[in-house]
């Protein structure tokens, strides 16, 4: 069995864009099942499937944090990565969709994992929101601050990979120097909206960016916390071809991690988090004795 690709919400688990994609196991949170319960649950992932890669975004629950660290210690395994990408909500259910296409691929599970960070670069994630008075995802001026207190305003933000906002005029309607920049690479966008009624991301967003695709799912519950606003339509474009996923992620040199023996491309093994190369020695500090004559 491949690779298992596991998350904590339910709603982070897109539809499979084929027939050969697998699922992703869903891990239930403190709230949902005990300690026993899921350390049973994890076991039963490792024996079917040898390894796990989770996808742990630092807007979890610190709760739910410590329960996945706390069951790879009492398992004592090194089969268990948990990756702490920061993207937003959907783009985190975009970046799970990729990793769980390369898991029918004949990349080694510690390859996997480490590909989570270099996929992450290339996933454009923002939102278009009603207001940001209480964002503190981006950089926010006064400006922007003052005009979310109108009724009708609206902004168009990217998160990631470049933090930029812009205030959209009457009608949804953006310069092209007022949209947020999109990937130099073809894309399909995947939306979800909240308590926003616009069209602008499939109307004026999807054209701009010039995707392959779009493809709508129901928001995920988190997504009103991250922007700090219900009023929302969130959105995330990526590479959605396997094939040039697969390209990517074997172009780059893999190695051999120094701690736990794992294959991993880039600087950072995805299950022990060692970096690659060894940080130098700092250098002994100098004394300002001065000699005597």
């Amino acid at each position: 069995m491949p690779t298992a690709i596991a998350v904590t919400s339910a709603d982070l688990v897109l539809p499979a864009p084929d027939r050969h994609t697998p699922g992703a196991a869903v891990l239930r949170p403190p709230g949902e099942a005990d300690l026993e319960g899921a350390l049973a649950e994890t076991s039963a992932l490792l024996e079917r499937h040898g390894h796990l890669v989770a996808v742990v975004p630092p807007w979890l629950p610190p709760a739910t944090v410590r329960r996945l660290h706390t069951v790879r210690a009492i398992l004592e395994t090194d089969r268990i990565a948990l990756l702490d990408i920061d993207l937003p909500p959907l783009g985190t259910a975009v970046l799970v969709r990729q990793l769980r296409q390369l898991t029918v691929c004949d990349f080694s599970p510690g390859v996997i994992a480490s590909a989570a960070r270099l996929l992450s670069h290339y996933i454009h994630a923002g939102a278009l929101l009603g207001t940001v008075a209480k964002l503190d995802r981006v950089p926010v001026g006064l400006k922007a601050h003052a005009r979310s207190w109108s009724p009708s305003a609206q902004f168009a933000v990217l998160a990631h990979p470049t933090p930029h906002l812009a205030r959209l005029g009457p009608a949804g309607a953006a310069s092209q120097a007022a949209l947020p920049p999109g990937p130099g690479f073809a894309t399909h966008l995947t939306f979800a909206r909240g308590a926003l009624a616009s069209d602008w991301v499939t109307a004026e967003l999807a054209p701009a960016w010039q995707v392959q695709g779009v493809m709508e799912n129901p928001l995920p519950a988190d997504s009103a916390a991250w922007w700090a606003t219900p009023k929302l339509v969130e959105f995330a474009a990526a590479i959605p071809d396997l094939s040039v996923l697969y390209q990517l992620v074997a172009s780059v040199r893999r190695e051999e991690c120094r701690w736990c023996g794992f294959e991993l491309i880039g600087d950072r093994c995805g299950f022990c988090a060692a970096p690659l190369a060894t940080p130098p020695p700092e250098a002994p500090a100098r004394t300002g004795t001065r000699s005597r004559t």
